[in-house]
């Protein structure tokens, strides 16, 4: 039978001298990949696999470009194993069937099957647990290509049976390399200036596939003379940011965003923020985020900064981007430079907990309203302790539950506007020390 492939994942083959880039530098072992040392070298894990000749399933995770399609192709060819692949993209289960009673027939003859599976985890839960029997009994050996996080898109009874290794996006010496190897098979160099070939591979964001195709391009056309880095850009696109609204790099951003207000670092938050607004993330959802940082870690010690992204939403409703995204700069800086507090976020998570674990006590009969003659008549209001009637505007009565002893859940700081908070509370707690028994 003959093996199925998703029109992307081709088995090797000879290449043309006039095929794409990319293919033409395709590495021929593990030892010529670049950027993944950490995986590929003789103590990684890969390495180590190959070593002893036992490879287990694998998903390889990690950015696109980074060389995931390469690293399996070279692993089956490294411990002896036939190699399949399909792309969840294009397969469907009657695809999946017949890659696996393919691999049974050749386990018959005794030969076992890499299975390479690209975009594994656009596969529903239901396809990926019809993975599960053929990698326990030997039937394939599973290396799964995903570009999301594997604990999110991927079953759990998946991720028990394969490892997970992490692909780095390729830094500027990797892309560098790439570089070197087209400039040494088209064997003439790149018609870049010194600081044009750096805005190249800056461009490139870390995806070797993508800075290849650029420089595919780049001698595709015969140049006068160097373009320099502004001629670079008149020429090329640069690649669009990697950015998944609803995926992981959308929450890792948001992390990043939410961590550096709290650090007070408006440097860093302004820049996060920038990464979400220019990828394409909705206004209104950091918005949003900004709004609730405001109360969780800024709260009392600058009650303006829930003030000033509430402006800030009103702004942008009001404005549209671009205009109304300086508004959110605005709010985002202010978060950030304000003194910081978790005092109310730790309040309400305390007050909140004893309110479930309290249940229905009544309030002390003193401090409730007495609408009608049968309530007066059995002590509701009787003796309330009216505090405007104090000198000090202050009775210090006790407002707990009689069954219950007062507790403490908001805990001022010593910074911003909390530091008067904590100087009223502590005036509060004497008058009550002081008052007559």
């Amino acid at each position: 039978m003959a093996d199925l492939f998703a029109p992307d994942d081709l088995p090797s083959a000879p290449v043309l001298e006039t095929g794409p880039l990319a293919d033409r530098l395709r590495p021929k072992q593990l030892d010529e990949v670049v950027g993944q040392n950490h995986l590929t070298g003789a103590e990684g894990a890969i390495g180590r696999m190959v070593a002893a000749r036992r490879l287990s399933s694998i998903i390889l995770w990690g950015p696109p470009g980074t060389g995931k399609t390469t690293i399996a192709r070279l692993l089956a060819d490294a411990v002896g194993l036939r190699f399949a692949a399909i792309s969840a993209v294009f397969s469907g289960v009657a695809d999946l069937k017949k890659v696996f009673a393919e691999a049974r027939d050749h386990a018959r003859i005794g030969k076992r099957t890499l299975l390479f599976v690209d975009e594994i985890h656009r596969f529903n839960r239901a396809q990926q647990d019809g993975f599960l029997p053929y990698v326990e009994d030997g039937t394939v050996t599973l290396i799964g290509a995903t570009t999301e996080n594997p604990s999110f898109e991927l079953n759990a009874a998946l991720l028990s049976r394969a490892q997970v290794l992490i692909l780095h996006r390729l830094d500027a010496a990797a892309l560098g390399l790439l570089l070197d190897r087209a400039e040494a098979i088209e064997d003439r160099p790149l018609p870049l200036t010194t600081d044009a070939r750096a805005a190249l591979i800056a461009s490139a964001d870390g995806d070797g596939r993508f800075l290849l195709n650029q420089a595919e391009t780049l001698y595709s056309v015969e140049l006068p003379e160097p373009l320099d880095p502004e001629g670079l850009g008149a020429f090329l696109q640069r690649r669009v940011a990697v950015y998944d609204k609803d995926r992981e790099g959308h929450y890792n951003l948001i992390s990043a965003l939410h961590k550096s207000m709290r650090g007070s670092d408006p440097q860093a938050s302004l820049y996060y923020l920038a990464r979400m607004l220019t990828a394409g993330e909705e206004p209104l959802y950091v918005l949003r985020r900004l709004t609730r940082f405001a109360s969780e870690d800024i709260g009392l010690a600058d009650p303006q900064a829930l003030v000033q992204c509430l402006a800030a939403k009103d702004a942008y409703d009001f404005l549209g981007s671009p205009e109304g995204e300086l508004a959110i700069a605005q709010a985002c800086l202010y978060c950030a430079t304000a003194p910081k507090s978790n005092a109310a976020y730790k309040a309400q998570k305390a007050a909140w907990k004893s309110a479930r674990d309290t249940g229905s006590l009544m309030p002390p009969q003193n401090i409730l309203n007495a609408p009608t003659k049968l309530m007066k008549d059995i002590g509701y209001g009787k003796d309330y302790a009216y505090d405007h009637d104090s000198d000090t505007g202050f009775s210090g009565a006790n407002y707990w539950p009689p069954e219950m002893a007062p507790e403490t859940f908001y805990r001022p700081t010593d910074r911003g506007h909390e530091k008067r908070i904590a100087e009223r509370l502590d005036y509060w707690e004497r008058l009550k020390n002081d008052r007559p028994a």
